[in-house]
């Protein structure tokens, strides 16, 4: 017997955490598939270190949804009780892994972007995000450091690395721009001093981006069309394989315990 997904109260606030903590859960499952996977012992720690970190900052952002909804949910039934469609993730976090400079890049574009945002966050008026924007800046910091230091390593190394991480780059670049999503109640929030204008971080995320990507002696795609449609709940098809495996063990045998 399966159990039934539940209803969720989307007011702005609620919406707000939901999709950071979405960002963080869907891409720290996806991180946490390489553990036993990586290239070296090394990198095995290092990637299941950043899967803990992210599903750690998505267990507080649940948590808050659930106190702000108060509507009986909880950080679990948020992961494992939703249907794909109440998703709100971005659409870059779900893609697959790929090889190893695939995932690197993946996790290099959201990391840009995720260091100066909880930096910001930490101004937030609302007292809960900017004590969860402490923790979780000094989490990405570490992300965006491990991750750029791989992607020259990758660049700038052999022919094969380098093919490889400029294909990365080249398949990825096309979900960066939903980075700086922002909607009706994202508006509200942003006014009230709640949540950060993303649009206001483009210019550094792009120069930290392009600072690296030169040291890597990788270059961005031309192209500057951009995929959206993550953050309203309209997905890959790859994000409902993942749900799938991410929530069989809940669905399949409801409430169960230890």
């Amino acid at each position: 017997m399966t159990t039934a997904s539940i209803k969720v109260a989307e007011s702005p606030l609620v919406l707000y955490a939901l999709r950071r903590a979405d960002d963080a859960l869907i891409l720290g499952h996806r991180v946490s598939e390489w553990c036993g996977h990586a290239p070296m012992l090394e990198e095995d720690m290092a990637l299941a270190n950043i899967g803990l970190d992210l599903i750690g900052q998505a267990r507080e952002l649940y948590t808050y949804a659930a106190k702000v909804e108060n509507a009986g949910n909880d950080e679990d039934k948020f992961a494992y009780l939703r249907d794909v469609r109440q998703y709100r993730n971005l659409l870059l976090v779900e893609q697959p892994n790929g090889d190893f400079a695939r995932t690197i890049a993946r996790q290099f574009f959201y990391s840009a972007f995720a260091d100066p945002y909880w930096r910001a966050m930490m101004k937030s008026a609302d007292a809960t995000l900017a004590a969860i924007a402490a923790k979780s800046e000094k989490e990405s910091a570490y992300h965006l450091r491990h991750t750029s230091e791989w992607m020259i390593r990758l660049g700038d190394g052999t022919d094969e690395s380098h093919r490889r991480a400029q294909v990365a780059i080249d398949d990825l670049w096309s979900f960066t721009g939903e980075l700086f999503h922002v909607d009706a109640s994202d508006v509200e929030l942003i006014v009230g001093g709640v949540a950060v204008d993303p649009e206001a971080l483009r210019a550094g995320w792009m120069d930290t981006v392009s600072s690296v990507l030169a040291q890597a002696t990788l270059t961005l795609p031309a192209n500057n069309w951009m995929q959206k449609g993550g953050r309203t709940g309209h997905h890959s098809e790859h994000l409902g394989h993942l749900l799938s495996e991410l929530q069989s063990m809940q669905r399949t045998f409801p409430n169960a315990t230890w």
